[in-house]
């Protein structure tokens, strides 16, 4: 009965597992009407996005490990990206705007133009406009504003950087 049990439970811990690496897109084909405070105090929304240039969304959390080692692999990248329109979207409270301050000093975000940092504080759109599970969440949008492909997880940067140049 006990390895019976033990089975069962890692089957649904493997199941549980492979259903975080992938991501249904059907339903997030275009970019979210997504509004933001961005570190600055100052409000950026969908609409400020530059037209017939790709973007990539990042959901992330500034405490999150994971958020934090693929800023510091992009660090590396940025010139390949530069003309990648970059928006860090996070949950982290208004009140709680030094945390993405800090962020944003940390990966010294202030040398790359193209990279936006803010928090949709509760109102949740981006985060369940994606359905994110865990962070960091990565979606890619071509030129045309059409998704080219999503990850539930950070991918490996060279396949990151590849699937932005080409979007």
């Amino acid at each position: 009965m006990k390895k019976l049990l033990l089975l069962l439970s890692l089957v649904i811990v493997a199941g549980c597992t492979r259903a975080q690496d992938t991501v249904d897109t059907k339903n997030i084909q275009k970019i979210p009407p997504f509004k933001i405070l961005r570190q600055d105090s100052t409000w950026f929304s969908a609409a400020n996005l530059k037209k017939n240039k790709p973007v990539m969304i990042i959901y992330f959390s500034p405490d999150c490990s994971h958020c934090q080692h693929l800023m510091y692999d992009m660090k590396s990248h940025m010139k390949e990206l530069k003309n990648v329109q970059i928006v860090l979207v996070t949950f982290t409270e208004a009140s709680m705007l030094k945390m993405i301050q800090d962020f944003y000093k940390t990966f010294d975000l202030k040398k790359y133009p193209n990279i936006t940092v803010g928090t949709e504080g509760h109102t949740y759109v981006v985060q369940r406009y994606y359905q994110v599970r865990m962070t960091p969440f990565i979606a890619i949008y071509g030129h045309d504003g059409k998704l080219v492909k999503a990850y539930a997880k950070a991918p490996a940067m060279p396949e990151l950087v590849k699937v932005a140049k080409g979007a």
